[in-house]
């Protein structure tokens, strides 16, 4: 497998020596229009070679492999203007009188961008690195999560992109969790680079017993994202899993009046990381009800997916402390949650799972629509041996989850797990922030006493050291 971290960088070394990309988020969006087109055109040779009536919105001469495709191809002023005015313009005002989703997409990714660099070798020397990475034939689809991966961390600086890359592990379990089936309709409302929709799709796919499941598959995932480069990067990453015309809307999801929202737009499962931290721009919080107006784009995110849910409809999300405590309309919001679903499971993370971009606390809750919330199940995930923290170097993985995963087959206290009641909840305000209790125990067992024991063994251990050492001297 092509060492892909090594690869964005080298690009990221060219371009830095390029007058044109001169920040990481230009260096970024040159990546995003590079990658975009080079894995749609590889994914549209594959579809006409398979199907005899497809033809791509492409035109020929503009297929990466023509122009990009040989190493000792054309470079410098040559390479330069015909990306400048060849490339760009054609694919931008591509001709969509066939309405084909395709087409629509291609215009998208190259009117809203550009091509950032000023040098023609610089440029050739960038696509020499990407021609390293050979996605078709790669068994390894989540290479582009790798590079996403990549990106953020060099995002950090670039500041008006920052997002939460969620770890592949946590997208995994909480879509095994949630268990889409067939058939069935599942949004990501704020899907950035599209990892849960990609595990999603992967998922059905495992199971799909027909072809007719699978084209169906296309058609029941949904995303919506509202920055141009998450979009742009989604809609790579899902053509890349095969799936030719994603559907993934360009948009912010809160700027929408709830009340427009009607019956058809209803799904069966959400699954998602929504933005949090962030303040509502536009006043889009007068979209929603006067009584859970807030500028925390977390809550709103949270009464969006509870409305979009169908009775019975079942979410997976990620959300940070914050949104499990606090007053006034917080505490509405919560209670709304309760009251109109059955909240039935919270697991609590550790705070470095989502290092290197934050150290915040974060929660996955599981609820079903449609019916109130009667008692809790916390489950605390804890740190495997020997690691004060997750790492970019040391993730959090999959198989972490396995314990928790027998634990949900059949619920009982322990160490990890404890249940609360909704009239113990109610009591104290709506606050879902609830500490592990056993922990606490654990913590008010080490009392005076203990402690006295523990030091008076510590101080008799140091004067055994002493004695051995002293002896050995002499």
């Amino acid at each position: 497998m092509a060492n892909i971290s090594g690869i964005v960088k080298s690009a990221r070394n060219i371009m830095r020596q390029d007058t044109g990309t001169g920040s990481d988020e230009l260096r970024i969006l040159q990546l995003g229009w590079m990658l975009f087109l080079k894995i749609f055109s590889d994914k549209d040779k594959e579809l006409e070679l398979m199907d005899d009536n497809y033809t791509s919105p492409i035109p020929a001469e503009l297929h990466w492999d023509e122009w990009a495709g040989d190493d000792e191809g054309m470079t410098g002023d040559e390479l330069l203007q015909f990306v400048d005015r060849k490339l760009f313009p054609t694919l931008s005002e591509i001709d969509l009188s066939t309405a084909k989703r395709r087409a629509v997409l291609v215009h998208e990714v190259f009117a809203n961008n550009y091509n950032y660099m000023k040098s023609g070798i610089h440029l050739r020397q960038v696509i020499n690195k990407l021609n390293e990475i050979d996605f078709n034939n790669s068994k390894d689809l989540h290479l582009f999560g790798q590079i996403y991966e990549t990106f953020l961390s060099e995002l950090q600086s670039a500041g008006t992109l920052g997002e939460f890359y969620t770890p592949r592990a946590i997208t995994q379990f909480m879509t095994e969790m949630v268990n889409p089936e067939h058939g069935e309709t599942v949004l990501d409302p704020a899907c950035g680079t599209g990892g849960f929709l990609t595990s999603v799709i992967e998922h059905l796919k495992a199971s799909a017993s027909s072809v007719q499941q699978r084209e169906a598959i296309a058609k029941n995932v949904r995303g919506w994202e509202y920055k141009p480069l998450p979009y742009m990067l989604a809609n790579t990453n899902l053509v890349l899993h095969d799936i030719t015309t994603p559907d993934i809307q360009f948009g912010d999801s809160l700027q929408r009046p709830l009340s427009e929202y009607t019956r058809k737009d209803r799904v069966d499962v959400i699954i998602a990381n929504p933005p949090f931290g962030g303040v509502v721009s536009n006043n889009n919080e007068n979209n929603f009800p006067q009584t859970y107006r807030t500028k925390e784009s977390a809550d709103l995110f949270l009464i969006l997916m509870i409305h979009l849910l169908k009775d019975g409809g079942r979410a997976a999300i990620v959300l940070p402390d914050g949104s499990l405590t606090g007053d006034g309309v917080k505490q509405r919001i919560r209670q709304k949650l309760l009251e109109d679903c059955n909240l039935h499971t919270i697991v609590r993370l550790p705070n470095s799972v989502f290092q290197p971009y934050a150290s915040v606390a974060t929660n996955l809750l599981f609820f079903t629509k449609g019916e109130p919330t009667k008692n809790i199940w916390y489950y605390e995930h804890k740190l495997p041996e020997g690691y004060k923290a997750y790492s970019k170097t040391k993730t959090i993985q999959l198989a972490e989850f396995e314990p928790l995963k027998s634990w949900c087959a059949n619920r009982e206290e322990s160490d990890q797990a404890w249940q609360v009641e909704f009239d113990i909840i109610k009591a104290n305000g709506y606050n879902l922030d609830i500490k592990n209790p056993h922990r606490a125990e654990e913590e008010k067992q080490h009392s005076s006493t203990e402690l006295l024991d523990l030091l008076h063994q510590s101080f008799a251990k140091g004067d055994q050291l002493l004695e051995q050492l002293r002896k050995e001297l002499v």
